[in-house]
């Protein structure tokens, strides 16, 4: 149960619960959209290869990945744009108030909400209702970041993805960084569109310029994977990522419980 409205909290750090995949490249992982799988091998440079099990002084590895296919990942509008800026830039270093929320999926023959392109027979969606039932009627302060943990398993060939009505709600919200167990908020295959990554970033249909986005200051991090243990309620988010430049980096999104101090 969540701190009384009315009582102070602070993060407890020392409970700190990683949210990222781990990505094992000599094992099972993931490869969404049909990416290769990520990849390390030693490097090698004239007679020296970076391999101690091959009589190397030492390990050295180079490694392949496609951050957006083959784990936790954390995006930008420049997913979407050109003339964008590196998420270290702008992403929070200190922990932010978050919003654990668990929704139910939603068969689109069951609902009245949609998305760009409309939603095939057979499609799980996210939507604004799902939202609207699991939200804190009061909480001690409104989140920066939603924590959006799916109660359905994801389907690899069509997973779940947000319907343009719940992507509005969680902008007028005023939610900044959204975390989310999907491969993508948009459904896998949808003609180019990226309705709910629009949404989200404020960009206009169409628009491939960072500058018209008026949420250019957003993410979405995405395949992050939610352990049952943790409860639903405020918290905190600090998310941790490389200091890379594109449109996207690996990520490791830490939960943080809250406690009245």
């Amino acid at each position: 149960m969540p701190p009384a409205s009315n009582a102070a909290t602070a993060v407890n750090f020392a409970a700190a619960t990683s949210l990222a995949m781990e990505l094992d490249f000599n094992g099972v992982q993931p490869q969404h959209f049909g990416a290769p799988p990520a990849r390390s091998t030693p490097f090698q440079i004239g007679s020296f290869e970076g391999a101690v099990t091959r009589g190397a002084s030492c390990n050295c590895n180079s490694i392949t990945l496609i951050p957006h296919c083959n784990g936790t990942h954390t995006e930008s509008v420049g997913h979407l744009t050109t003339g964008f800026r590196p998420l270290h830039e702008f992403v929070p270093l200190s922990p932010i108030p978050a919003l654990l929320l668990t929704v139910d999926v939603a068969s689109a023959a069951d609902t009245s909400e949609d998305s760009v392109p409309a939603p095939r027979q057979g499609d799980l969606l996210i939507t604004r209702a799902a939202l609207l039932k699991g939200w804190p009627a009061s909480a001690q302060q409104a989140p920066r970041a939603l924590l959006l943990r799916t109660a359905s398993p994801a389907q690899e060939a069509n997973p779940p993805y947000l319907t343009r009505q719940a992507a509005s709600e969680i902008v007028q919200r005023g939610v900044e960084h959204l975390v989310v167990d999907l491969p993508s908020v948009d459904r896998s295959s949808d003609d180019g569109k990226l309705t709910a990554h629009r949404i989200f970033f404020g960009l206009p249909v169409g628009a491939t310029d960072a500058g018209l986005a008026t949420r250019s200051h957003c993410t979405i991090t995405e395949l992050a994977q939610f352990p049952s243990r943790l409860t639903d309620g405020p918290c905190a988010l600090q998310l941790q990522i490389p200091a890379f430049t594109g449109d996207a980096v690996p990520s490791r999104p830490l939960h943080l419980p809250l406690v009245t101090a």
